[in-house]
This record gives C-alpha cells, sequence and structure tokens, in this order.
C-alpha cells in the first residue's frame, strides 16, 4: 500500500507587515509629514498622463489603474531573474541568491495583485463607471510601456530599474495617504473583507488604504535597499 505526502500551503500570503489602527495613522502621518522623491523626468512621464486621464485627485479607478501599472517591475525582474538562474545554475550559491530575489520580487508582485482586486472590489461596490478606453486599453498600454522600460534598464544599469520603482512606489503611498486625508468619511465605511483571509481585515475602508499606502512604502524602501547591490554578486 503506498501513501501520498501532500504539502499544505498556507492561504495568507507573506508581504509587508500587517499593521494595527494606531500603528496606521501613525504611518499616514509619517507619509504626509515627508517630502515626495524627487521624480525623475521618465516618471514623470508615467505620472502625468495618468493625471491628465484620471484626474490629480485620488479615486477608487485612478488606484486600479496604477495598481495595473505597479506589478510591472517585478514580473521583468522575475523574468531576468530566472534567465539568471538559467545562466548561472551551474554555480549553485549564485543561482540560490539569484532565486532569493526571484522570490521576493515573486511576492511583491503578488502583494499588488491584492491591492488591485481590492480596488476593483471596491469600485464595485460603489457601481463606479468605466469605459473601455480609459480602464481597459490606456492600462494595459503604459504597462506594456512600463515592462519593457523596466527590463531594460535592469538589463543596462539594474539601479536604474529600482530607483524607477522607488519613484512610482513613493508617488502611490502619497497618493492613497493624501486620499485617505482628503476623505474622512471614509473612517466610518467598514472593510467588506472580501479579501481578509489573503490580506487581513481593517476596522474601515480608511484602515484598508493607510495599510496600502504602508505596503507600498516597504516595496519603495525595498527597491531602495537593492539599490546598493543591484546585481547580485557570488
Amino acid at each position: 500500500m503506498s501513501t501520498t505526502a501532500t504539502l499544505t500551503r498556507p492561504e495568507v500570503l507573506a508581504g509587508p507587515p500587517k499593521l494595527d489602527p494606531e500603528a496606521l495613522l501613525r504611518a499616514q502621518q509619517e507619509t504626509l509629514d515627508t517630502p515626495r522623491m524627487n521624480y525623475s523626468l521618465l516618471a514623470k512621464m508615467m505620472f502625468k498622463p495618468v493625471d491628465i486621464m484620471y484626474g490629480k485627485q485620488g479615486s477608487f479607478t485612478k488606484f486600479a489603474m496604477l495598481e495595473i501599472i505597479a506589478r510591472v517591475p517585478y514580473q521583468a525582474w522575475e523574468r531576468m531573474g530566472y534567465w539568471a538562474v538559467h545562466r548561472h545554475r551551474t554555480r549553485s550559491t549564485l543561482a540560490r541568491r539569484v532565486f532569493d530575489r526571484i522570490v521576493e520580487a515573486r511576492s511583491d508582485q503578488d502583494n499588488e495583485q491584492f491591492h488591485l482586486l481590492i480596488m476593483e472590489d471596491l469600485i464595485d461596490r460603489q457601481g463606479l463607471k468605466r469605459n473601455w478606453l480609459l480602464h481597459r486599453a490606456a492600462p494595459w498600454l503604459i504597462a506594456l510601456f512600463y515592462y519593457h522600460v523596466s527590463w531594460v534598464l535592469f538589463l543596462v544599469r539594474p539601479d536604474w530599474s529600482y530607483r524607477l520603482n522607488a519613484e512610482f512606489e513613493d508617488h502611490a503611498e502619497h497618493e492613497y495617504m493624501t486620499f485617505v486625508a482628503e476623505n474622512p468619511d471614509l473612517e466610518f465605511v467598514p472593510d467588506p473583507g472580501t479579501y481578509a483571509a489573503e490580506y487581513g481585515r481593517y476596522r474601515s475602508v480608511a484602515d484598508l488604504l493607510r495599510q496600502i499606502g504602508h505596503d507600498e512604502r516597504v516595496h519603495k524602501l525595498d527597491s531602495l535597499e537593492n539599490m546598493r547591490e543591484p546585481r547580485v554578486q557570488a
């Protein structure tokens, strides 16, 4: 009689730390008190069209669009990482360190994916209107551009790719925290908890958005840290 061993995977995905309500309020204030990064011309070239198409003020539809784009550099880095693992497969120590970077990129990508799913859920609950051009075609085109820029920069100068992502995440962090500050009524809207099993449940939509904003800060800091050692060494 044979037996088959199975591995169980945790339902809750790893990601940035989940904060309690008091810590979320502190995180929001820290963001609001911290000046935005000095964005590069390339970053501004992405932010400006988004503001023109979706407005300068934050909104759930604008955030959904940003989250579609936010996954892109992690996808590019994962692709480049697998290429590097194949190239250095005979050097086990280096291959393992590169694979660790792949796992990190995939975890961040999954975290951004849940941000998108949460935004889409909030949009549906509010019955907000969306059209094909602004909410299907435009995000895909911008994401396609960002993807190719991310992997080309990573191929030429990895620190440039990490810097661009840090700027994007800094922008998103400030957008979320500012939106919560400008919409105090969100403090009284309960978190629907659609993805509570995977992302956690919060006392309000305001806290849910603060958590997402804090996630973006963690991604930013990770990218800035990776700039110090952009190429994995043996």
